[in-house]
């Protein structure tokens, strides 16, 4: 008998739902593609498409998830997640973002992403506009449409440093306008939104009665700039996600979390009772500890912001001096490069990188941002010397 994982098309009774048919096919398909299959041939390809860090989870943190499984606490949790890391968040929030949340107004995630997916659909109808300020995460109107809601881009400029400009926001307001997301430091642009422009765009919210989900998962990842939780100026109209992935290395551990009105968390946490239930109970362990180890935490954090600031300074540069137009990010840890001198169509550019420089990065395409290719800083300066040293090859 052949395996059912051998039939082709979809006819029969696997016929799939509009909701999966509606999700739009990556344009970086083709891309990370050739990329892997470049690999499997010996080929050297350098990646600056991967958006993690590149340090190792702090000793710390190791190992309370370490101790956490030899006492045993590999069991469920409340799905919403331990006290004590529910307890620790709400005085995080306090202590770096002058948040106040109370520990039955937060829920812990698998991951940010699940946070800000429950999010959307605990508050979204079909039918509802959601402004996302372009360019933006690949994942933020995928799942804004997931929920039935139309996402509506708010383009902001290079040459602002992708700034978002409130006036151009509230313009795109219209009655059916349900909610605004915020991502900064941002990904992919590492655009840092001043407290000015959070103001306003508060008082955007407040005039419209419209919901702000602000995801800040690159918080500690800011270098010339103040970053500021939105929530000190509308606390009532903001839901803040966060996650312990990027500040202290974790990606893996897939942890996030949210902090709101109670009654959305009530409502995030009765969609996760009938999905993935808790997160990971030894991550939880582990993430409380980078949340309570203050010094070594803080330590840590200092030393990779410094690492990426030096980072970032190298290839901005040296983008900028091969022809390919790149503001200085403030945040995170990704430059966007303009590749009109490789080509204008940001695709076939990032084929040309790949292909004659055998370097993977990722188009703006589905980000949002034509003309331009991200790249991850995200790793060492020597391989960040080689990159620009073959893309240099490219343009001579």
């Amino acid at each position: 008998m052949r395996a059912a994982c051998t039939l082709r098309g979809m006819s029969g009774p696997f016929q799939l739902s509009d909701r999966a048919l509606s999700l739009k096919p990556s344009s970086t398909v083709a891309v990370t593609s050739r990329a892997l299959e470049l690999r499997r041939q010996g080929v050297d390809v350098i990646s600056m498409s991967v958006g993690e860090p590149d340090f190792d989870t702090p000793d710390h943190v190791k190992a309370a998830a370490m101790a956490a499984i030899e006492s045993g606490k590999t069991k469920y949790t409340a799905v919403s997640g331990i006290p004590e890391l529910r307890e620790a968040i709400s005085a995080k929030f306090a202590r770096e973002n002058g948040l106040s949340y109370a520990p039955d107004c937060v829920t812990v995630t698998s991951g940010g992403k699940q946070a800000l997916f429950n999010a959307f659909m605990a508050l979204l109808n079909p039918g509802d506009e959601v402004l996302i300020p372009a360019p933006y995460w690949v994942s933020y109107p995928e799942m804004v449409a997931l929920a039935g809601a139309v996402p509506v881009a708010v383009p902001t400029t290079p040459e602002s440093g992708f700034q978002l400009d409130p006036q151009a926001l509230e313009a795109r307001v219209t009655p059916r306008t349900r909610m605004i997301v915020l991502n900064s430091p941002g990904n992919p642009t590492g655009a840092v939104f001043t407290p000015e422009v959070l103001q306003a765009v508060a008082g955007v919210a407040q005039r419209h009665g419209l919901i702000i989900v602000t995801d800040e998962m690159y918080e500690h990842l800011v270098y010339d700039a103040r970053q500021v939780s939105i929530g000190l100026y509308a606390p009532e109209h903001t839901l803040t996600i966060n996650g312990a992935s990027k500040a202290y290395a974790m990606t893996g551990w897939r942890i996030g979390y949210a902090g709101g009105p109670r009654g959305v968390i009530a409502a995030m946490n009765a969609l996760q009772s009938q999905s993935t239930s808790n997160a990971s109970s030894v991550s939880q362990y582990a993430a409380l500890a980078a949340l309570e180890g203050h010094e070594a935490t803080a330590r840590f954090i200092d030393m990779a912001r410094g690492a990426y600031r030096e980072r970032r300074d190298v290839i901005v540069a040296g983008l900028n001096a091969l022809g390919l137009p790149t503001p200085t990010p403030q945040g995170a840890f990704y430059v966007m490069a303009n590749t009109d001198r490789i080509h204008t169509d940001e695709l076939e550019a990032a084929r040309r990188i790949l292909d004659d420089a055998r370097v993977a990065v990722v188009p703006g395409t589905d980000f949002g941002a034509p003309g331009q290719v991200r790249l991850s800083y995200a790793t060492d300066l020597n391989t960040i010397h080689e990159v620009l040293r073959r893309i240099g090859t490219l343009l001579t």
